[in-house]
């Protein structure tokens, strides 16, 4: 239940504690004395979007405050499925700052609004009087019998199951346009592979037919060049061999005079030896050397191809292009599984339809068994709250085509009149008599244990007399299941309450603030006798109220 609010700097409240107890507690005022900013704080605290102009004195924040004592079996749960710390008394609290930046908090955890209105909205009921409009809201018409069918966990499965089946649907439509596009793309893809395949690329071949090529073209020029050298080295009279053994010979003839000359000898041999080989090295490869025309114009052919699927490919390696090729045979191949993997989606969208469909039929019979005792329950409330001639039908029809909430179309249709036969609610019925209407819907959501606090804002609208005071006593009833805060203008509904508040103004020559107390008894007496008579309070009113409180 709600244990109390607070409130500071919000619209024209400096600062206000609330604290409410278990059963019915009833808040009055003059109209504009703030009730509704009350409501609009609680709110805050409870997720709904915050506004700069709430804050009373900018410079300040605002910081709003609301703690619940909750049943851990029954809540826990909603907590934990919000990521938020729970506790038996758990404090909300919201703040909100000059520059309109908003924090939120579940007992002392920052949390983001989402988690905040997700959890707030499953412990306070708030129905303030433009909720009376929802009457004609084919949702709000479902989710009142869902609640009496307490299909809470079948509506869970299903929309598991509707999600899951759009997602289904959702994939296989997108690898059908998939498949589409690539079978249009095939037969580019297909030729770019035929290329790649009559290529027969080899990794490191451009290097080396490149090294090659060069060889060929440079034919002449490298033979010159390896007979000179060779010719220098050792293939003539004059070469460096020939003058290097010449000097091997004469150094030997003064081997046994100079005890150098040895060693030279032998350095020079090792030199001589050197040269001899790289010359025949020289001759070897010169021997190689050949113009062929005919290898040229296949490597020319060769590298032409190369470079034509670089530039066609825009990259600069036969890596590159090894790579690309292996993506083109890849793309070809997950074209040709398309149709496999479309028949696979497929049934995997038929077994989940077969699920979805399921669920929607349970959640269809669970709906239609709960008809006739919403019916029964509202015609008999309505009948105790002065339409005796009240007549609820609630169809539910097929919808062509499953939405989120099953495949059921909820219609409320309802009169109040015998020669009046029953009609879209919106089409038929007064502002009283909506009212009626929406407190006996109200209450088949309370008699549920839906929501552990209800607060009614005037739901008594366009009533009076004998139908008000019945009004007071059901709604006094129904807090025997939940926490019920009604705001009300009636004396006959305010003396059925638990506890009694005031809510007022005061206003100085500078400001003007809203506050609320707790009445005592002999104040509740006199609030409820002005609410008889008005502001000049008459013995007879108060004797009236005193009558009703006794009641």
């Amino acid at each position: 239940m709600l244990k109390s609010i607070n409130i500071e700097n919000y619209a024209i409240i400096n600062s206000l504690q609330i604290d409410f107890n278990k059963g019915l507690s009833i808040i009055t005022g003059e109209t504009g004395a703030g009730k509704s900013i009350l409501l609009g704080a609680l709110s805050l605290a409870l997720g709904q979007r915050a506004e700069t102009n709430v804050i009373k004195n900018p410079e300040k924040n605002c910081v709003i405050e609301v703690v619940f004592q909750l049943d851990e079996k029954r809540f826990k749960s909603i907590f934990e499925n919000n990521d938020a710390e729970f506790d038996t008394i758990s404090v909300f609290r919201r703040i909100i700052s000059g520059n309109g930046k908003s924090r939120a908090f579940i007992n002392d955890i920052p949390v983001n609004i989402s988690q905040l209105k997700n959890i707030g909205e499953q412990l306070v009921d708030i129905h303030s009087q433009h909720q009376n409009l929802l009457l004609s809201n084919t949702t709000f018409q479902m989710e009142v019998v869902d609640t009496t069918a307490k299909n809470k966990e079948i509506l869970q499965q299903y929309q598991s199951a509707f999600a899951k089946y759009k997602d289904s649907e959702k994939q296989l439509s997108e690898l059908k346009n998939q498949a589409e596009q690539a079978k249009s793309d095939y037969d580019y893809l297909n030729f770019q592979n035929e290329q790649f395949l009559s290529a027969k690329l080899q990794a490191a071949e451009q290097e080396d037919l490149e090294n090659e090529l060069s060889q060929i073209t440079h034919a002449e020029e490298i033979k010159t060049a390896y007979t000179n050298a060779a010719a220098i080295l050792a293939n003539d009279e004059t070469s460096i061999n020939t003058m290097l053994r010449e000097s091997v010979s004469a150094l030997k003839k003064i081997e046994k005079i100079s005890k150098y000359a040895e060693n030279f000898v032998v350095r020079m041999e090792s030199c001589r030896i050197e040269l001899r080989d790289i010359a025949d090295e020289i001759n070897l490869q010169n021997e190689t050397i050949n113009f062929d025309s005919e290898r040229q114009q296949f490597i020319e052919n060769r590298l032409n191809t190369i470079y034509q699927l670089q530039q066609k490919h825009k990259v600069s390696t036969i890596d590159e292009l090894l790579a690309i090729h292996k993506d083109i045979e890849q793309k070809l191949i997950n074209i040709e599984n398309f149709d496999t993997r479309i028949e696979e989606l497929e049934k995997e969208k038929s077994k989940r339809f077969e699920i979805m469909k399921s669920c929607a039929e349970s959640l269809t019979q669970s709906r239609k068994k709960v008809v006739a005792n919403i019916e029964k329950h509202v015609v008999q409330m309505l009948q105790s709250l002065g339409i005796p001639n009240a007549v609820l039908n609630i169809t539910i029809a097929e919808n062509e085509t499953f939405t989120p909430n099953g495949k059921d179309n909820v219609a409320f249709l309802f009169s109040a009149n015998k020669e009046i036969a029953p009609q879209e609610i919106s089409k038929v019925a007064s502002g009283g008599e909506i009212s009626r209407l929406m407190l006996s819907l109200k209450s088949l959501v309370i008699e549920n244990g839906m929501f552990p606090t209800i607060i009614f804002d005037e739901i008594d609208t366009g009533i009076s007399g004998d139908v008000a005071d019945k009004t007071g006593e059901i709604i006094n009833n129904l807090s025997k299941n939940s926490q019920i805060i009604n705001i009300t203008h009636l004396p006959q509904i305010a003396s059925k309450g638990n506890n009694h508040y005031f809510v007022y103004k005061e206003e100085t020559a500078n400001t003007t603030t809203t506050n609320i107390r707790l009445l005592t008894q002999e104040e509740r007496v006199m609030e409820i006798a002005k609410m008889l008579s008005g502001s000049d309070i008459t013995k007879a009113a108060i004797d009236n109220a005193k009558e009703l409180l006794k009641k």
